[in-house]
């Protein structure tokens, strides 16, 4: 089921709260995530019931091994507790590698080799990764390596500032199902810590209807379905024709490469942003805070601001439970840049089995260690670019990384990447260059462009407004949690009717991009 879906929206939301609000008066707060974890059941088996036993399964497999450490941590059995945390970690990540990882394995070894057939069940990369921060966090927490309770929030459903992994070992499996399956974050995130949701879901006055947490809640619920259904699906238009294209060999002249680019770079922004409001606003509603997950990534001055910026429960889950563990930036200037491309490289592997995404991280890798040489080189000499100039670098380095994220394949790729540097030439709609004569000198007049939108149309004038438009939000205007209450209101109704038009008139409900990772 899908957040911008009208059965989600106008059929399981209002039932899925009515019910939680009502069994929590009626019956107390256990009999409330009851419900709601049945609710959470019938969420995730809306997609394909034959997959429910495997999350039940692995929910209740970890609830018991992390059960079994934290009884060993308590005796003092460290070595045996590490052993099963140990197992469960890689009980977790085979389950997890069996599904996402067995037929891209096999064509790596044979390429010939029929295909395995496996489905990749919903939402598998994020429950094993909250189970698997479940498992560590009560290990660190048996042997003094983390802090207990839960720092203070830095605003409005940001996350905590500074904490360290944390756990609650002694929770109920009632608790624990109801926050590894609770449906705002269970099929796309925020990958978020078992310390800062397990106590929120075991407060006595969780199933209290809060006036100004569903007031809130539901209005950022709705700025961000509009992100999604008016912004990300208006851009996902025009990017899906460059990209298909390129991966039917179709070659590609600079204008259609970099607009099909740019498209998905705003499109993949505002669907994940949107989709990250809607669970912060979901969560609100139910009287539980997400962390900030998503903090206009498109301004960030360096690459390792935009990963604090981007994905942050992602980001932070790598460097906590990747990086840190690999030895981080303890052991020299080499060690780190192995350590950064690593967990980046695996990042890029979380996101899907293929050679596009381990592409994807190594870039990333790659502009990571060339910023910690120039931060270093620079700090020595006193070097620093201009901020303008910082961001602009930046912003370009994220934009070409986007093109093997996006990219059917390897070959689309570098089709992809020939266009954006020019190398198939340069065209423009021949009424264009009839309207500047001009623009003939350095383009070549086509018909159309018949990569760009609507081939039947002069498109490039109605895709520049739009791109224009869409990177002016991006870049100068705050996130919908840095706005008061007053200017959420203003931004809901200006966007209301496109949502509404959108939401019951487009021909189907596209689903968000995290959704396949």
């Amino acid at each position: 089921m899908l957040f911008n879906s009208p059965e989600f929206i106008l059929g399981y939301l209002p039932l899925t709260l009515g019910g939680f609000f009502l069994a929590g008066r009626l019956y107390g707060t256990r009999a409330a995530l009851a419900w709601l974890l049945v609710a959470d059941l019938v969420f995730y088996g809306w997609w394909n019931p034959r997959y429910l036993p495997l999350l039940v399964g692995s929910v209740t497999v970890n609830y018991g091994l992390g059960r079994h450490i934290h009884r060993l941590t308590r005796a003092s059995r460290t070595r045996a507790a590490r052993g099963w945390l140990i197992s469960g970690v890689s009980f977790n990540l085979g389950v997890l590698g069996w599904f996402k990882y067995a037929d891209f394995l096999l064509h790596a070894a044979a390429p010939q080799a029929p295909a395995l057939g496996i489905v990749l069940p919903l939402a598998i990369s994020f429950f094993t990764f909250q189970q698997i921060m479940f498992l560590v966090d009560i290990f660190r927490a048996g042997v003094g390596r983390a802090g207990v309770g839960r720092a203070g929030m830095d605003r409005e459903g940001a996350g905590p500032v500074g904490a360290e992994p944390a756990s609650r070992p002694a929770v109920s499996a009632l608790s624990y199902a109801a926050f590894v399956c609770f449906f705002p974050h269970l099929i796309a995130g925020p990958i978020v810590r078992p310390a800062d949701i397990l106590p929120q879901l075991e407060a006595s006055r969780l199933a209290r209807p809060v006036a100004a947490n569903l007031a809130a809640g539901l209005t950022i619920f709705l700025l961000g379905l509009g992100k999604k259904l008016v912004l990300a699906d208006t851009f996902g238009s025009f990017a899906d024709t460059g990209f298909a294209a390129a991966s039917h060999g179709t070659v590609l002249t600079l204008i259609e490469a970099w607009y099909a680019v740019l498209a998905y770079a705003l499109q993949i922004y505002f669907d994940f942003s949107g989709y990250s409001d809607m669970a912060i606003g979901l969560a609100r509603m139910a009287n539980v805070r997400f962390p900030l997950n998503f903090d206009s990534p498109y301004k960030a001055r360096d690459i390792a601001d935009f990963w604090r910026r981007w994905h942050i429960s992602l980001s932070r889950f790598l460097r906590d439970y990747l990086y840190i563990p690999l030895g981080g930036n303890r052991q020299g200037e080499v060690r780190r840049g192995v350590n950064l491309m690593l967990t980046m490289l695996l990042g890029g592997l979380w996101h899907g089995a293929a050679w596009t995404f381990i592409a994807w991280g190594g870039l990333h890798g790659l502009y990571l260690i060339v910023h910690r040489l120039w931060a270093g080189m620079g700090g020595r000499l006193g070097l620093r670019l201009p901020g303008p100039l910082a961001q602009a670098l930046t912003l370009l380095a994220v934009v070409v990384a986007w093109v093997p994220f996006r990219a059917d394949g390897v070959a689309a790729t570098i089709g992809m990447l020939r266009g954006m540097a020019g190398l198939n030439g340069f065209a423009l709609p021949r009424m264009i260059v009839g309207a500047w004569p001009a623009l003939a000198e350095i383009a070549r007049p086509v018909p159309v462009l018949l990569s760009l939108g609507d081939a039947h149309t002069l498109s490039l004038p109605e895709v520049s407004a739009c791109l224009l438009l869409g990177w002016l939000i991006v870049l100068t205007l705050p996130h919908v949690h840095e706005l008061s209450e007053r200017a959420r209101g203003w931004a809901l109704t200006a966007g209301l009717a496109f949502t509404a038009q959108a939401l019951f008139f487009a021909p189907y409900a596209a689903p968000f991009l995290y959704f396949r990772f």
